[in-house]
């Protein structure tokens, strides 16, 4: 999906989808040990996932199994957890709040798009469903493959929004992955990042940048960063 990017008042807010929009960490942690059990591996608790979780994930699992795992396990993990996910996904549904924060911004005249890992053609038809597709000037989902961080996407992201006026500058990035504020950082936007997800507090933290645990926190700090 693309739209035409139009100029904003306040701060152009690019949101994360999976642990941000959308509230699917429990889910993540059902298909985690989904794919954890086709390979023996002991399951992992909610706490212990958001202490170790990081992207490229092939990194999550280096910190878990001591070792990165071999080609073929990766292809059993990744393939496994996708399966389970998208099956468990059906019972998730938006983060408290959020569908009434995108639809005032959108009223208000501001602009937002969205930029996910989640594969383009699994994202597009779910964002859909939830009815809060027309509230963004462009959704864009992983084409490439899933061991990647999101760094290059968003590059691809905000050159297609900088193209129709978009300064990186007045750019917020709202996830909750320390891979969002890499992201962020690397197409010189601002990030804050949202405890509601993939990540504990205290590893967020290490981002330096601000960390919020609601959506409308998240909102306000973008407009005091950038707005």
């Amino acid at each position: 999906m693309s739209t035409q990017f139009v100029g904003a008042k306040g701060p152009h807010l690019v949101w994360d989808w999976n642990g941000t929009l959308f509230h699917d960490i429990h889910a993540v942690i059902e298909a985690t040990n989904a794919s954890f059990a086709e390979l023996g591996m002991a399951p992992i608790t909610l706490e212990r996932y958001q202490e170790l979780y990081c992207v490229p994930v092939p990194r999550f699992y280096e910190r878990l199994m001591g070792r990165l795992p071999t080609d073929a396990e990766w292809e059993v993990l990744d393939a496994s957890f996708h399966r389970h996910y998208w099956t468990l996904a059906e019972r998730c549904g938006l983060t408290d709040g959020a569908a009434d924060l995108l639809a005032a911004r959108r009223a208000a005249g501001l602009t937002q798009s969205l930029c996910s890992l989640a594969p383009h053609a699994e994202l597009l038809p779910v964002v859909t469903s939830h009815g809060i597709i027309e509230h963004f000037v462009r959704v864009d989902g992983r084409t490439g493959p899933s061991s990647a961080g999101k760094a290059e996407q968003m590059a691809r992201h905000l050159a297609a929004l900088e193209g129709a006026g978009a300064d990186p500058a007045r750019v917020v990035v709202i996830g909750d992955a320390l891979d969002d504020a890499v992201a962020a950082a690397h197409v010189g936007a601002h990030a804050v990042l949202y405890t509601g997800g993939s990540h504990s507090r205290a590893s967020l933290k290490s981002a330096g940048v601000p960390v919020v645990d609601t959506l409308a926190e998240a909102v306000a700090q973008a407009e005091r960063i950038a707005g």
